[in-house]
């Protein structure tokens, strides 16, 4: 299965910090493509840290489910202390997000494919229009980069590398 992922961070050294994540994906998935680095102010709550973020694009045979849990046992190893609940979100060493997985919708207790936020976010979608802004969203029925042309988020994203 293809998956596209977002990973994010504010705190320590958050180029290191995905470089490690990136290892570790490797014990069960191929990297097959991934975006420059960004920087963007906080989204959804006030923060002094810039956060990185970048879109990684993977092949693995792992099934929705147990990738999700894949991904927060590297979050837990690289010093992620808990998930944002509720809308409340804080700085974090890193944050691995599912956005997409093939064209697969799924919406369940644990896991929502494509990530429910991501048309929302300019943090997300700059990134992701770098290699996939055709990328038709499943469920939207719009391109990457047309959800990124509708977008009312107008908080500072820059490309970094």
């Amino acid at each position: 299965m293809r998956y596209i992922l977002l990973f994010g961070g504010n705190k320590g050294n958050v180029v290191e910090t995905f470089a490690e994540a990136e290892r570790q994906l490797a014990d069960f998935a191929r990297i097959t493509r991934k975006s420059s680095l960004y920087r963007s102010e906080a989204w959804g709550f006030e923060s002094d840290d810039l956060f990185y973020n970048q879109v990684v694009e993977i092949e693995s045979d792992a099934e929705p489910l147990a990738m999700l849990e894949a991904l927060q046992q590297i979050e837990r190893s690289l010093g992620r202390t808990s998930k944002s609940v509720g809308g409340h979100y804080t700085s974090r060493t890193i944050d691995i997000d599912i956005l997409f997985c093939d064209s697969k919708i799924i919406e369940s207790e644990r896991l929502t494919i494509p990530h429910p936020m991501l048309h929302k976010r300019r943090f997300t979608l700059l990134p992701l229009c770098e290699y996939w802004s055709e990328y038709v969203h499943p469920k939207l029925q719009k391109t990457v980069l047309q959800l990124l042309c509708e977008c009312d988020d107008k908080g500072f994203v820059e490309k970094c590398s």
